[in-house]
């Protein structure tokens, strides 16, 4: 599980950084909001911990990127704020829960435990991806933009995984191949080029946002911008 870490006090970032490695989470830190957010926008992470007042961009502001991004990672927001509106106002955000400082780190710890145990259980085995109003059921073998079923094959399928799974990032040539053609002998380079027309032509439909976008001379990166 890696947790992505954003808060400008270093007395406190530091030994919670520590006691997260400690417990087997991989961390990320970044003291200040406009580091957090690209990271936050960047990196697949399984949690965000949110100091409310940043430097550059407040929590509150990393949030709503977030969530305007259609990215359903959990949010902890840490904050002095201890007012009824300030709470409403966080998780009116899309935080999913709200620590008030100072905290017991055991309550901290149980939070993080909580928010990805429940992360974890809203999709079971992992067999669901959506990102805006695409989804895809890996059980199934089928995914979805709006109403509409889209049959793809298994290539495809994993094509799609892949980039459902690193929204916003740069996927490099050579990291597809060796997603894809792992225990196989990889193809010619005009193979996966083949793939990502065949995949765009079925799930790109006319009026709706564009997700695959082309990094030319190297890769591919999936998401709404």
């Amino acid at each position: 599980m890696k947790i992505l870490l954003v808060d400008d006090e270093t007395e406190l970032s530091d030994p919670l950084s520590r006691i997260l490695l400690q417990e087997g989470y991989k961390v990320d830190v970044a003291d200040n909001g406009a580091r957090g957010m690209e990271l936050a926008l960047q990196n697949h992470y399984d949690l965000l911990i949110l100091d409310w007042m940043l430097p550059h961009k407040s929590g509150l502001e990393i949030c709503r990127e977030v969530r305007s991004h259609f990215l359903a990672t959990p949010v902890l927001f840490l904050t002095a704020k201890d007012t009824v509106d300030d709470r409403v106002d966080g998780l009116d955000a899309g935080a999913d829960d709200y620590l008030v400082k100072p905290f017991e780190l055991r309550e901290l710890l149980a939070r993080v435990r909580a928010l990805l145990r429940r992360s974890t259980l809203e999709t079971p085995n992992g067999d669901r991806l959506k990102l805006a109003d695409l989804e895809l059921d890996l059980e199934n073998q089928v995914a979805y933009r709006g109403d509409k079923a889209i049959a793809l094959s298994a290539k495809e399928i994993e094509l799609l995984k892949y980039f459902m799974q690193n929204p916003d990032r740069l996927l490099t040539h050579e990291e597809i191949y060796s997603y894809l053609w792992q225990a196989e002998e990889q193809p010619s380079s005009n193979v996966l080029a083949a793939l990502v027309r065949l995949l765009r032509r079925k799930i790109e439909i006319k009026g709706a946002t564009t997700l695959i976008h082309t990094v030319y001379g190297k890769g591919y990166r999936f998401g709404i911008n």
